[in-house]
């Protein structure tokens, strides 16, 4: 185990533990994550406003705003290379701009893959990497893309695996961790030949190592006999020596809910997480080390490190004590200089954590339900980004939903306070979206929120619908799975009656029943329904790379088979639903979890189709992983359309028609 020097002392305080030297240039730790970063020498902060499509410039010794430059579309990711170019990452667009320092405009926009989000720039300056949610024809799976800085030329593009999001360089810029984010999983990438990279591992045993001990005594109240699943894998952090990596997520419980008792309201989400704590969504911290990227994880059973693991990294769950608030959705982290402290931003409780990298216990901690953190810090609202100065004596943090900026400082007071905010919050930009809308995206995106929901619960709408799309995951509620289903581009407001059964002719009825029942909140008034509505609206559908300026022969020939297999029977209109019941042969009726006799009565809610390629696996219980797969399984069956007479070749060019969608 690490020795750590206690930071009781206002010496060894949090923001200030020492004026370390700047370690990025080796290709590892770097200062900032998310929507926000810092220049070299730590003279401007960056900040990236995905509703306004800017990126403003700060003066930190000033505290003011001095340059605004016009971006590409939806910006998520900022990171700055060696030479002080500032780069950024254009989500909704498929490009990455470049910006000079002290020339603030874009100098160049180079065009990428689909839904680019992480970025990190090679020790020299020399190659940008950018990772792409998917392929620019595909999304089978995502890609690492490396280009050349000086020619603005692709040199490669590899593929990943499924909705890569985070990536940080190691071992001298040789290789790459890049986490996935449905999957909650890491990816190791050999950068050692620059003109050929290799996967090095595809995956690990993370899943296995935190549910070790899944089949536990129920008598033990230390020990759950349920498991969890790693996903929300935002970002991956390096610290300093390059040793270890930390990757924010989630964990999601399997198996199946049942109301929680009295204590926690009644609630289906309330309890059951790991260690007992919170609700079925808990947010976890993993480490890997950077050896070989193996996972270095709690058995979530046990509230202890799996066995042989020695506890000198963070506790896998971040769990809020008594005395601080509630802690949910983390999307980005950063190591101090020191390598001691690390910083968790939390969106959906508009906190930052703070927490020991190699420790879990000390006078100076808080420590409760299997977590441990030194403080928890509030800031604005939907924080997205932190950025750290390299004497680790001051830290930015974006708060993308008031779309300003809060500052945090070390103000010497003693063990437990040595944190607070500097000021109040630099506004950067103003709002785009209606006033309702603002309003709805803080109540989806809230953990905090108690209309929303409880602070035993502590969960959001944003928990399950990652992004205002899904998951990948199965919940197993009282009336049998459920996968959830994505909200994005979908106009879900217009296509009553709601949920997988069916059972809520109005989208309030289905909004009382979720917040009330499964979240722990209050009963939603009309305004809040409204302002609720107005946002999920406006979600944008997912970019999809299958869609061109027109058809494909064969997607032009799928829409015809489309309508030959009577698909167009239910998936009809303009949503591709009817919004009405029915039996396609899919119900569960073995195993543990079943969907009831009623539900099997009634029949499933037919759902939209539109966003189908990236919404895998499929399905309400998620058991087709993919769309030939499922259309193939079933096809002499009549019961999910007439598919039993169509030729292998049909069936191709249906699933190129249903890609578009």
């Amino acid at each position: 185990m690490r020795r750590h020097v206690l930071a009781g002392v206002a010496a060894a305080a949090v923001l200030g533990l020492s004026a370390c030297e700047d370690r990025s240039a080796d290709g590892g730790w770097s200062n900032s994550s998310g929507t926000v970063a810092l220049s070299r020498d730590d003279a401007f902060l960056y900040v990236v406003d995905a509703d306004n499509g800017v990126l403003s410039v700060v003066e930190t010794a000033r505290g003011e705003k001095v340059g605004e430059v016009k971006v590409g579309v939806g910006p998520e990711r900022v990171v700055v290379g060696p030479d002080d170019t500032v780069y950024v990452s254009n989500r909704a667009e498929r490009s990455v701009s470049i910006i000079r320092r002290g020339d603030w405009n874009e100098a160049a926009r180079v065009t990428v893959g689909v839904e680019p989000m992480g970025m990190a720039v090679s020790p020299r300056g020399d190659t940008l990497f950018v990772v792409n949610s998917t392929a620019r024809t595909s999304t089978e799976h995502g890609t690492l893309m490396a280009v050349d800085t000086r020619t603005l030329e692709i040199r490669w593009e590899l593929a990943v695996g499924d909705e890569p999001r985070g990536i940080a360089l190691v071992d001298g810029g040789r290789r790459a961790l890049i986490s996935l984010f449905r999957q909650g999983d890491l990816v190791t990438v050999d950068l050692a030949d620059a003109h050929q990279p290799r996967l090095q591992r595809e995956r690990t045993d993370l899943y296995d190592r935190a549910n070790e001990d899944r089949g536990a005594i129920l008598g033990d109240p230390l020990v759950s006999p349920i498991s969890f699943r790693p996903r929300g894998m935002a970002d991956v952090v390096v610290s300093p020596d390059g040793q270890h990596a930390f990757a924010p997520m989630r964990w999601s419980r399997e198996d199946p809910l049942a109301k929680s008792g009295p204590a926690r309201g009644e609630s289906l989400y309330g309890g059951g997480g790991p260690c007992n704590a919170s609700g079925v969504v808990v947010p976890g911290l993993v480490t890997f080390k950077t050896e070989d990227g193996s996972p270095r994880v709690d058995d979530l059973n046990k509230c202890r490190p799996s066995f042989g693991e020695v506890p000198d990294f963070p506790a896998s769950t971040l769990v809020g004590t008594e005395s601080t608030h509630p802690l949910q959705g983390p999307v980005a982290a950063v190591v101090d200089p020191s390598g001691e402290w690390l910083f968790v931003v939390h969106r959906e409780t508009d906190n930052v954590a703070i927490l020991p990298t190699g420790r879990r216990t000390g006078d100076d901690l808080e420590s409760t339900r299997g977590g441990s953190v030194r403080q928890v810090v509030r800031v604005g609202s939907g924080p997205s980004g932190i950025a750290l100065t390299r004497d680790g004596r001051k830290a930015y943090v974006h708060n993308a939903f008031d779309h300003s900026v809060t500052t945090l400082v070390n103000d010497g007071s003693g063990a437990r306070t040595n944190v607070r905010t500097e000021g109040s919050p630099l506004s950067l930009a103003g709002d785009t979206l209606s006033p309702q809308q603002v309003v709805g995206r803080k109540l989806f995106y809230s953990a905090l929120d108690s209309r929303m929901t409880s602070r035993d619960v502590s969960v959001s709408c944003e928990s399950c619908h990652l992004d205002g799309r899904e998951d990948g995951h199965v919940w197993g509620f009282p009336d049998g799975p459920r996968q959830t289903p994505s909200l994005a581009g979908r106009d879900v407001t217009r296509t009553a009656p709601f949920h997988w059964s069916g059972e809520f002719a109005t989208l309030k009825d289905f909004l009382d029943a979720t917040v009330t029942s499964r979240m722990g909140g209050g009963v939603l008034d009309a305004t809040l329904v409204t302002q609720l509505s107005a946002f999920i609206d406006v979600i944008p559908a997912p970019d999809n790379p299958y869609l061109g300026a027109a058809p494909t022969p064969s997607q032009a020939r799928g829409a015809e088979v489309f309508k030959k297999a009577g698909c167009d029977r239910c998936h009809a209109g303009e949503h591709f639903t009817n919004n009405e019941q029915a039996d396609v042969g899919t119900f569960i009726i073995e195993g543990p979890l079943q969907d009831t006799r009623e539900v099997r009565a009634k029949g499933l809610n037919t759902p939209s189709l539109l966003g189908l390629a990236r919404t895998a696996p499929y399905l309400h219980d998620g058991s087709a992983t993919s769309l030939k797969g499922r259309l193939t399984e079933r096809r002499q069956s009549t019961a999910h359309g007439t598919t039993a007479g169509l030729t292998d070749a049909e069936i191709d060019d249906l699933v190129d028609y249903l890609r578009t969608l």
